[in-house]
């Protein structure tokens, strides 16, 4: 199984534009490409396998709620 989330070349694209906004506007920072790929593969590696695990446990729970539900329209 592959632990690393991937993203696809034109996601990766987009998102390091938008790092290099978000500096640029809320920072009042020049960012290079370079800066906000290391920003982006930073964030990637350190948080979002915490992100999509939380969303793994929410869908879960969710589903788990759901399951017991279903043990209700039971016919005896």
């Amino acid at each position: 199984m592959n632990k690393k989330i991937e993203l696809s070349k034109e996601k990766q694209e987009h998102m390091i534009s938008m790092i290099k906004d978000y500096f640029r506007k809320e920072r009042d920072e020049e960012l290079g490409d370079l800066a906000a790929m290391l920003i982006l593969d930073f964030f990637m590696e350190k948080l979002a396998p915490e992100i999509y695990n939380q969303g793994v446990y929410d869908s879960y729970k969710y589903f788990s709620e759901k399951i017991e539900d279903l043990l209700e329209i039971q016919k005896y």
